[in-house]
Order: structure tokens, then C-alpha cells, then sequence
């Protein structure tokens, strides 16, 4: 009997019909068993939102491709504990998202939320993204989005909550590096603008780029030395130094009791 192939599940957050989405898709369907199941519509920077006060409705497009009126991780949450709840996914895969998810951008993307997502649920996942503008050409990043999830099914055994974030740059790359997060900004524009009726309303979110040359990161690797960056994350957020220092804070009227740092 011929060894059953690896499920893949790909999803992104913009949208189930993107070209990015679907350079993805060709990229990994010669690896294992496809299903897509993406938002229906653009949800850039919905971050880790997810739909608690409607009911979601999902749209069969086509065999193993589906779309849902949700966000990404919405998508994620319902590929996961409902269509393939019988099979779950050897691996999950997003994007490959229209634009940079460098740095911050990690904490804002949905395409990164929708592999956060599924990371949470033990699917090892990777997130994809391609530092660039349109007119997108998707071509090197969907390549080596091949050949990293070759890798992946290839290893023993992965860790359940793997998470890596992925960016790649335009044009053809120089090599990959793994990288940490970097630092960057967008500048912070606030544009206020008033309706017809005399109401103001205001558009957030700048223009003027600028990043930190922080050597290892995935803003150099990218804007200095043209490489792709592969940034694993993890979800420990605890800044154990910030414990130390509250402990010496003092409350009135308080008693402080002293809690098992565990991993120190």
C-alpha cells in the first residue's frame, strides 16, 4: 500500500481567491493533500480576532477549497476543529501575504494569526509573506515556500506548536538566513478628514518607512542583504525581569505572595 500523503492546510488573510494564495497552493500541492480554507474576503491586519457574537457560514468553492465569512483565525479554528477534524493537517501553511509581515507587523498580520492559530491547536505551521508592492511576483517566494515545507514533512518529528514567519524579498533572493524579530515603523499619520454632513472621521497609519539596523533580525536580512528570513516565534510572553522588578514594588493595603517561577 502506497504511504498516505500529508494533509496541508493553507490559508491567508487575503482572501481565498488572492493570487498569493494560490502561488501557495501550487507550490505544496506536489507534497501531500491540500485543503484550503481562507476568509472570504481581504482581512489584512485583522490580527488574532475571532468571531464569538455571529455565526460563521462556510462556502465550498471547489473539492478541499473553502471559503469562510470570518476572519483568518476564524479560518484556521474551523478548518482544524471541524472539516478536518477526522484528519487533522500534518502541517499548516498562510499567505503568501500581499506585503511585508516584518518585525511588529507579526503582532498586527492576519496571515501570521491564521498560522498563530493553528500552532495554538499543536498544527506546526509557517507563515509566508513577500516584502513588496504590486505588481506581485510571487515566483521565488512560492519556490522556496516549497522547499521549506519539504523540509519540514521531511524531519521526524516536529514540534506541535512550531511557528515560523517567513518573509521574502522582492526580486530574486541571495540565500535565507533564520532571524529574529527586527524593529521597525510606518510612521504614525493621522489624517482627519469631514463627511458631508459635517462629521470628522480619521484615517490612521503612516507612510514614512524606517527600520533599525539590528544585526540577525529579518529587517536586515531583508532590506541589507536581500535574503529571505525564516523567524521562528514562540507564545511566551512573560518578561521575567518585569517579575523581579514588580516584586520589590510596594501595595498598601496589599499582601504579596510569592508564586513558582517555573523555567528559571
Amino acid at each position: 500500500m502506497a504511504d498516505k500523503k500529508p494533509r496541508i492546510l493553507v490559508s491567508n488573510d487575503d482572501g481565498y481567491f488572492s493570487e498569493g494564495l494560490r502561488s501557495l497552493v501550487e507550490a505544496v500541492s506536489p507534497l501531500g493533500e491540500v485543503w484550503v480554507v481562507a476568509p472570504d474576503r481581504e482581512q489584512s491586519a485583522a490580527s488574532h480576532s475571532i468571531s464569538l457574537n455571529r455565526p460563521l457560514r462556510i462556502t465550498e468553492v471547489r473539492e478541499r477549497w473553502f471559503a469562510v465569512d470570518g476572519t483568518p483565525a476564524d479560518s484556521a479554528y474551523l478548518a482544524i476543529h471541524h472539516l478536518m477534524k477526522d484528519d487533522r493537517p500534518a502541517i499548516m501553511v498562510s499567505g503568501i501575504n500581499h506585503g511585508a509581515n516584518l518585525a511588529d507587523d507579526v503582532n498586527y498580520s492576519g496571515t501570521v494569526a491564521a498560522a498563530r492559530e493553528s500552532a495554538f491547536m499543536g498544527i506546526p505551521s509557517i507563515a509566508f509573506s513577500l516584502v513588496s508592492r504590486p505588481p506581485f511576483d510571487f515566483q521565488h517566494a512560492a519556490r522556496f515556500a516549497g522547499s521549506l515545507v519539504a523540509a519540514a514533512l521531511a524531519q521526524p518529528r516536529l514540534p506541535p506548536r512550531m511557528l515560523l514567519s517567513v518573509n521574502v524579498p522582492r526580486g530574486e533572493p541571495t540565500g535565507y538566513s533564520v532571524t529574529r524579530l527586527g524593529r521597525h515603523s510606518y510612521g504614525y499619520d493621522v489624517v482627519e478628514k469631514e463627511d458631508p454632513r459635517g462629521r470628522k472621521y480619521y484615517w490612521i497609519g503612516g507612510s514614512a518607512y524606517e527600520y533599525e539596523d539590528i544585526p540577525g533580525s529579518d529587517c536586515n536580512a531583508i532590506h541589507m542583504d536581500r535574503r529571505i528570513s525564516v523567524t521562528p516565534l514562540h507564545f511566551e510572553l512573560t518578561d521575567r525581569q518585569a517579575m523581579g522588578e514588580l516584586s520589590n514594588w510596594s501595595l498598601e493595603g496589599f499582601t504579596r505572595f510569592d508564586m513558582a517561577r517555573g523555567g528559571d
